[in-house]
């Protein structure tokens, strides 16, 4: 007789009955966790002091996750989320807590983590005032997705779902800039109104000091009346508008500016910062589409100044700036008259920030390209440093912190996107002699879970 294979069912995939938890704190994700049959589930959406009804959607043997089916006793913390958006857009996923009690979830879960994974570093005296600013429209760049349906001839624009590739059209984003804001839905039905609206992709959105730009995706050729048309909205919005090709080159539609030479010219956006001992003068960063900038201009402003503050630089040492990006943190940094020397592991940010060390008249910076998870051995910027700033992506900066001993600088300054990966790396400086003499968060994503830290470490003379 035979025999057919039937898979058995996925226990761990399996829908629960409706369960009534109460929340006792949110994790360093900003989701609520509560206690079951011995596990901790983890409840997006929930806050402390809650008692809510959910439904487990996954178990593992430590945890279990769980999805909010009704709150049946809010918090007095929990607040109605300013965006119609907010349920099905994956930007933003701490709108239903207070301004007030997110920080200091995102302080306390910084040190929770340090003093986790980074061997009980953090005392209450070295724990700095958190930077903070405005809670709403604070980002100044954005990039939108786009979705052509060829059965209802329709370009939706807006972001990404929460967990998935599908975009929620959206006409209005509450922490983007209200500017940008208010670009969103014109834009919208300004690229339906395209011929060749199915060619494009994303729509990249920045609000510079000299005004607003777009960068536009295109993955073909417009034709001459869609580039017309595009090109009258530019105007009519007063936006330096430029369209990208799949070279990465940029053509600009608005405002048309030619060289002396007769060729196109583009006009980069760009932020200024405070000059290091001289607050009356500023640096100008300029940077390109696809350059990583921070999104929240103050508070990045306060961040390099705090960070240059804490590194203290005199103008007879070698400061290094690692991962230093088109020189946010270089450039003022240099004005100290400190020799300062950035490296950074994308090319065209390399070029960029050469490119703004000219444009500031700073002749005791320079900048290099180097694979910084890789061999540095051979790296003629390599050697004694000091002082050093780190501003590394979320994977930290572990492999580059194995060059302590060679650079072996007084002061480190490090700034992160990711406590996880501050706390594992602190580790590696407490190893190599080093103590924590600073930490404190950085606000710059308010109303999200994510944290900016920054921390500074000293070379123990003793």
């Amino acid at each position: 007789m035979a025999q057919f294979f039937k898979a058995k069912p996925n226990k761990s995939k399996q829908l629960s009955s409706k369960l009534s938890l109460e929340i006792t704190q949110l994790d360093h994700l900003g989701a609520g966790m509560a206690q079951y049959q011995g596990k901790v589930v983890f409840v997006a959406g929930g806050l402390p002091d809650e008692k809510v009804t959910v439904q487990l959607t996954e178990q593992k043997k430590n945890y279990a996750k769980a999805k909010l089916i009704k709150i049946d006793q809010a918090s007095a913390q929990r607040r109605e989320p300013n965006c119609p958006h907010y349920v099905e857009c994956g930007g933003c996923d701490l709108q239903h807590l207070d301004v007030a009690a997110q920080r200091e979830h995102k302080q306390n879960a910084l040190i929770d983590l340090m003093s986790k994974l980074g061997r009980d570093l953090v005392a209450d005296e070295i724990v700095a005032p958190a930077i903070t600013g405005e809670a709403w429209h604070y980002r100044r760049r954005a990039r939108l997705a786009t979705v052509f349906d060829k059965n209802t001839n329709h370009l939706q624009l807006g972001f990404r779902q929460t967990a998935s590739s599908k975009i929620v059209s959206i006409t209005q984003c509450n922490v983007l800039a209200k500017p940008l804001s208010d670009l969103i839905t014109p834009f919208a039905a300004n690229l339906n109104q395209l011929k060749s609206k199915s060619n494009l992709g994303h729509l990249e959105l920045s609000q510079a000091e000299n005004g607003l730009f777009a960068v536009l995706r295109v993955t073909k050729i417009l034709p001459a009346s869609d580039i017309r048309w595009l090109t009258e909205f530019a105007a009519t919005h007063d936006i330096c508008l430029l369209l990208q090709d799949n070279d990465n080159q940029l053509t600009q539609l608005h405002p048309q500016l030619l060289t002396e030479a007769g060729k196109q010219k583009v006009t980069l956006p760009f932020y200024s910062l405070a000059a290091e001992n001289h607050p009356q003068q500023t640096v100008r960063c300029e940077f390109t589409p696809g350059n990583f900038v921070q999104v929240n201009g103050p508070i990045n402003h306060d961040m390099v100044t705090q960070a240059v503050s804490w590194l203290d630089p005199q103008a007879d040492e070698r400061v290094l700036d690692l991962f230093c990006g088109v020189g946010n943190f270089s450039l003022p940094l240099a004005s100290s008259a400190a020799k300062v020397i950035g490296v950074e592991g994308v090319p065209d940010m390399v070029q960029q920030a050469k490119n703004n060390a000219a444009l500031n008249q700073l002749d005791n910076l320079s900048f290099h390209h180097a694979d910084l998870s890789a061999d540095l051995t051979h790296e003629k910027w390599l050697g004694k440093i000091d002082k050093l700033l780190l501003d590394p992506a979320r994977a930290g900066a572990f492999e580059s912190l194995q060059w302590l001993k060679k650079m072996r600088p007084k002061k480190v300054v490090y700034v992160s996107c990711n406590p996880a990966s501050l706390a594992r790396d602190s580790k590696v400086l407490i190893d190599q002699g080093y103590q924590l003499s600073k930490i404190g968060m950085v606000d710059m994503f308010p109303q999200t879970h994510h944290i900016e830290a920054m921390a500074l470490f000293e070379l123990n003379v003793s």
